[in-house]
């Protein structure tokens, strides 16, 4: 069976091995309300469709018109599986109840390196980030040179930015790009940080302009910002 939960994932899990985000445009906050209450009353009307999917959670953008969802498959057969043979009478289902929804994207990654507050506690996040970074052209190996030199810049910084909970890097299977998920205690938090004179995110230092100018980068992360507003997992 399908079972609700309101605690976020864990993005490090290592029988992860196949972590899904996607982005669907619904248009107004009222149609987000809707449509999380019809994927939800869809999903737990059903069982839980495979054992190799650790979770599905999803989450209201702070747009007001988005909502992005995150699958944990572990591997990437079990979501064709799926594909196959449970997620048309769902789809079906959601559309018939809200229609006009837009599916923009979807997008398979594996996860790759994880940042933690350096106090060691684990606040429960008031806000999870999206940082989306693409590439020009498939490059596995850049990928991960770029997160590596983010994480050089991050260290180098004397002072974590209060509110920062922690973030959790992943590079497509496709080689172009890499999504950040970052928790925060707040998005006043992040907006705070993001504006900090001097030494806020992705300051001026040359660790940083090495991160913001890396050969190859077409885009240089678009930044969205979210409330988790449903989980669900196998009961």
């Amino acid at each position: 069976m399908t079972r609700r939960t309101d605690a976020h994932p864990e993005l490090a899990r290592p029988d992860v091995q196949a972590p899904f985000f996607s982005t669907w445009r619904v248009g107004t906050p009222e149609r987000q309300r809707q449509t999380v209450d019809v994927i939800a009353r869809t999903w737990e009307s059903r069982p839980w469709p495979a054992d190799d999917l650790l979770g599905y959670h999803v989450y209201t953008g702070h747009d007001g018109s988005t909502l992005l969802h995150h699958s944990q498959w572990a591997g990437e057969q079990a979501y064709e599986t799926f594909f196959k043979t449970h997620r048309q009478e769902r789809v079906d289902e959601i559309d018939t109840a809200v229609p006009g929804i837009e599916r923009l994207w979807l997008g398979r990654y594996r996860h790759y390196r994880s940042f933690t507050r350096k106090d060691g506690t684990a606040p429960v996040p008031g806000c999870v980030v999206i940082v989306d970074v693409e590439f020009e052209g498939p490059d596995p190996d850049r990928q991960r040179a770029w997160v590596d030199a983010v994480f050089e810049a991050l260290e180098s910084e004397p002072e974590q930015h209060p509110g920062a909970v922690s973030a959790h890097f992943h590079l497509s299977t496709d080689g172009t790009r890499v999504l950040n998920y970052a928790e925060w205690e707040s998005a006043q938090a992040h907006i705070d940080a993001l504006v900090a004179p001097g030494d806020g995110i992705g300051s001026g230092s040359d660790l940083w302009k090495r991160v913001q100018n890396w050969p190859g980068m077409t885009s240089g992360g678009g930044v969205s910002r979210y409330d988790h507003a449903l989980g669900l997992v196998p009961r």
